[in-house]
């Protein structure tokens, strides 16, 4: 069983950066694959990142590619994702998944989930 909880979510303008945690609670969570979707008002949860449990695999959608960097600490049960040129259109909730195995950029490849923390990207 793996229990999410993430932060770092605000507000912040056009071209700035935050950077997202999830800190995990759970003895296994070294061979988990983590990944960060989100959602849009109005919009479906899409995949963001994901990164396999040895640190060495990661995956991005291509709206972040270049611009989002997704790391994991499994001695700090956390992980993380680095956000930077933050544009209006990532204003979404961001949510933290896990899964045993592989990367997966599907919402049904996750079997835990966090509660999401809020990212508003405006002027």
């Amino acid at each position: 069983q793996v229990q999410l909880v993430e932060s770092g979510g605000g507000l912040v303008q056009p071209g700035g950066s935050l950077r997202l945690s999830c800190a995990a609670s759970g003895r296994t969570f070294s061979s988990y694959a983590m990944g960060w979707f989100r959602q849009a008002p109005g919009k479906e949860r899409e995949f963001v990142a994901a990164i396999s449990w040895i640190d060495v695999i990661t995956d991005y959608a291509d709206s972040v590619k270049g611009r989002f960097t997704i790391s994991r600490d499994n001695g700090k049960n956390t992980v993380y994702l680095q956000m930077s040129s933050l544009n209006p259109e990532d204003t979404a909730v961001y949510y933290c998944a896990a899964r045993p195995g592989g990367v997966g950029v599907k919402q049904l490849d996750y079997h835990y989930w966090g509660q999401g923390t809020q990212v508003t990207v405006s002027s």
